[in-house]
């Protein structure tokens, strides 16, 4: 029997951070996540408190249950050409249910697959970008990739403590909060001081790009 996918969306839009910032871009959303249950209620106990994104079921934009020949033919229907879509595979935490026979059916469209990883699961074969971006009180596996995306100022994270891992991209994005001005320029100044590090904004929020 087929392994059965729980997304919470699906959609087509412009990556709005980190390196490929302004491409465009099949956005995956895996339901589930192993630092926060996702529910306000567990907030406070979770690994991760300052997450800001809904992974909780499967009710967003093409959410549901798929297979991984039918999750694949969804992200082709919304790729404007016929083969080559850029998939980004977030959450939630997406290593927690991306795995090769849906990378191997995605792979017979000529797709570049990417990842938005939280480093504390082992990935599958096949993925052509990681983007990691670790949490404080975890440990880290994932120690290689393409490129690295710490929030910042993050209680219990040094960026300067990441700077030996294999990562070809080092960027330091602000948190967003209530303090997100405050957190955006300590973010330029860290950067300013520490030039390893490139300066990530999130600039669909301040374009309003879904």
């Amino acid at each position: 029997m087929s392994k059965t996918y729980s997304i919470k969306e699906i959609y087509y839009t412009l990556q709005g951070e980190g390196f490929h910032s302004g491409r465009p871009a099949i956005f995956c959303r895996f339901s589930g996540c192993n630092l926060w249950s996702g529910r306000e209620e567990d907030r406070s106990s979770a690994v991760c408190k300052f997450c800001d994104t809904n992974f909780w079921g499967t009710d967003g934009e093409n959410g549901g249950k798929y297979s991984a020949e039918s999750l694949s033919e969804k992200i082709l229907e919304l790729w404007p050409l016929a083969d080559k879509p850029f998939i980004v595979f977030t959450g939630g935490e997406p290593a927690l249910q991306l795995d090769e026979p849906l990378i191997t059916e995605l792979k017979k469209y000529k797709s570049e697959i990417a990842i938005e990883t939280n480093g504390t699961l082992e990935l599958p074969d096949g993925i052509d970008w990681i983007c990691m971006s670790p949490k404080a009180n975890t440990e880290i596996v994932v120690t290689k990739g393409q490129e690295m995306k710490i929030i910042y100022p993050q209680e219990g994270i040094d960026p300067l403590d990441f700077i030996g891992y294999d990562y070809e991209h080092l960027y330091i994005q602000p948190m967003d909060n209530p303090l997100r001005d405050e957190n955006t320029i300590q973010a330029i100044e860290f950067c300013k001081q520490y030039p390893k590090y490139k300066l990530s904004i999130q600039s669909h929020k301040y374009l309003n790009i879904p």
